[in-house]
């Protein structure tokens, strides 16, 4: 990993994050909170404001992850999720030409992949997918050393594939407690952690689920690692027994021997994904 300069964005509904990275460090945060009723410009405006705070004269380029639907080549974005005034900003152009450096865009899961492939537990692989599970599901691909984001930028949506009487994000997301259990994930999180057989029973239940979603990517994308974030992962300990020994019929073993399944462990991991954009081939 070189020591460029570079700058990762953290486009949220309600807050932007800008951070400078330097190597393998964030050396300087700087977060702006979102007026999401704002009008197109003013938001715009909120993120350059955002980006100010961290940049120098060292910078080689922007990086930038969003919530949403985007053409990573154009720079459009679309629809931006709390941002009711986004509709199709041209966010790449409109940057570049405020700050002078290249600037590159795509969807959080994305960048959580290229993230977790640049600084993370996947450096030394070639194939990893970085899962989200949080309020949706979400993946990012990274295949034989390259994110592989597909014609439109939909690889990786496989909390869209449909499971059961809905779809895997259904059942693997925060819906699954607040659905079948009439809780937020967080509660029986700290329920589980204070030793609940209730709650450790519900993310047996929930392990059972995600095994199959881990099954469907298996099948498709045989990668070497399955990095999981976002803030259902943090119960990974409450239900990765469960998740093992639902994957021991996968009829390929071999594949269930080599594959390596963890939480993420990096702080921060959005704004370094977005940076890691600079390094994608």
């Amino acid at each position: 990993m070189n020591n460029k300069m570079l700058i990762g964005v953290d486009l949220g509904g309600t807050n932007v994050r800008s951070g400078l990275v330097s190597g393998q460090e964030i050396i300087k945060i700087e977060a702006e909170k979102i007026q999401s009723k704002d009008n197109e410009k003013a938001v715009i405006d909120q993120v350059i404001n955002s980006i100010s705070r961290v940049i120098s004269p060292e910078v080689k380029a922007i990086g930038i992850g969003v919530p949403g639907i985007l053409d990573t080549k154009e720079g459009i974005v679309y629809d931006v999720q709390n941002i009711p005034s986004w509709k199709a900003v041209p966010l790449k152009a409109i940057l570049e030409k405020h700050f002078k450096v290249p600037v590159l865009m795509n969807n959080d899961a994305n960048c959580f992949a290229a993230g977790e492939w640049h600084y993370g537990m996947g450096k030394e692989t070639s194939n990893l997918t970085g899962l989200i599970l949080g309020t949706g599901v979400a993946a990012g691909i990274i295949c034989d050393d390259k994110l592989y984001e597909g014609r439109n930028c939909g690889a990786g949506e496989f909390g869209m594939i449909p499971y059961l009487d809905r779809n895997y994000e259904f059942y693997c997301s925060g819906n699954f407690f607040s659905h079948f259990h009439k809780s937020s994930g967080e509660a029986v999180y700290n329920k589980a952690a204070a030793g609940d057989p209730a709650a450790l029973k519900i993310f047996q239940e929930y392990g059972k689920h995600l095994s199959s979603l881990i099954k469907t990517i298996l099948y498709a994308v045989d990668p070497d690692m399955i990095v999981m974030g976002g803030s259902v992962s943090k119960a990974f300990p409450f239900f990765s027994d469960t998740l093992w020994a639902e994957l021991q019929d996968f009829p390929y073993q071999p594949v269930i021997k080599n594959i390596k399944i963890s939480a993420s462990e990096i702080n921060n991991i959005a704004i370094l994904g977005a940076a890691a954009l600079y390094f994608n081939p």
